[in-house]
């Protein structure tokens, strides 16, 4: 059996549409779907109750975060496969059969992802190596994008790869994420102290130190808009060119870095983040011209302070829902 977990906050109609093709494509699969809905005001359980009586819903009375509400749907899962899917995804027909049977093949593999396509059709990153400083660097500085092809500069999201092959890496998004029960039953689960990303690199991580390899797999494919219960968010900035809500990025990689590197890692990393913002300020101090680059470099600094102090530099995770 194969076990499907949903996670959803305000994203009725992307839900609806996702909730569709995982029906569709596990037709002739013995299967359960589990949609968790962290207190959504758009309908989003109202929706489920009457579109897709087949699935299991937990309603919550309030936004417990994206691994909480993994870990209540995990407990009733039967599968020997657990997949977690976001609810802004579309998956094709064949992606769970293609999954299944890989991980039946591979039983040294106790996660696996696929090749994930934007709404237009591009591929966007779809394996990802574990961050660390210089990938942070090459990444705020624009080289990884402006030399994507060069490994040297593209290999924090192997952006020199063309995703037609399999491989292993480091990790893989959660907008489709197959894991091994049998693996779960020897790490845990999520962590639950993150409340919104870093939790499946956090996962993927604990995977392979336990032995187990993480791999990309091309025949398995997605659309994904990304960030649609993020977006709901209104009084948030979010990063340039995704749609990551900083703070909350800023808070998961505090929380990240010092569980499983240490203060120092947390230093290095949000230090970089830090000098590269003062170094924007500085440079647009002298142009008055971008008085709107100046605040956003010192909004940025001023989210890095505090996401330092609250998680007193990665040692707690704040109250949830983190603010």
């Amino acid at each position: 059996m194969d076990s499907v977990i949903i996670v959803s906050y305000n994203t009725k109609h992307d839900l609806s549409a996702c909730l569709s093709s995982v029906c569709s494509a596990l037709e002739s699969i013995s299967s359960e779907i589990i949609v968790v809905d962290n207190n959504s005001m758009d309908g989003s359980a109202e929706m489920v109750k009457s579109k897709f009586s087949d699935v299991v819903l937990i309603e919550n009375k309030e936004n417990l975060g994206f691994a909480a509400a993994n870990a209540q749907a995990y407990r009733q899962c039967k599968g020997d496969y657990i997949y977690l899917v976001n609810p802004d995804a579309v998956v094709l027909n064949d992606a769970f059969q293609v999954a299944r049977a890989f991980m039946d093949d591979t039983p040294e593999c106790g996660i696996c992802g696929g090749k994930v396509l934007d709404t237009t059709g591009n591929t966007v990153p779809s394996a990802r190596r574990f961050p660390n400083a210089w990938y942070k660097f090459l990444m705020i500085s624009g080289l990884s994008d402006r030399y994507r092809h060069i490994k040297f500069f593209g290999n924090g999201d192997y952006k020199w790869f063309d995703y037609n092959s399999t491989i292993e890496v480091d990790w893989v998004p959660g907008a489709f994420f197959c894991i091994r029960k049998a693996m779960l039953d020897e790490i845990g689960f999520l962590d639950k102290r993150f409340f919104l990303y870093y939790e499946e690199t956090d996962l993927c991580l604990r995977a392979k130190q336990n032995g187990w390899k993480v791999m990309f797999v091309p025949q398995i494919i997605i659309t994904h808009e990304g960030g649609a219960s993020s977006k709901t968010v209104k009084d948030k900035l979010f990063d340039q060119g995704s749609a990551q809500i900083v703070k909350f990025r800023m808070l998961a990689e505090c929380l990240y870095f010092r569980k499983n590197y240490g203060c120092l890692s947390v230093l290095s990393n949000m230090g970089i983040e830090l000098l590269w913002h003062a170094l924007r300020w500085i440079v647009n101090l002298i142009r008055p011209h971008r008085q709107l680059k100046r605040q956003n470099a010192a909004a940025l600094m001023a989210l890095i302070m505090a996401s330092l102090r609250e998680t007193r530099f990665g040692k707690i995770s704040p109250e949830k829902p983190w603010k």
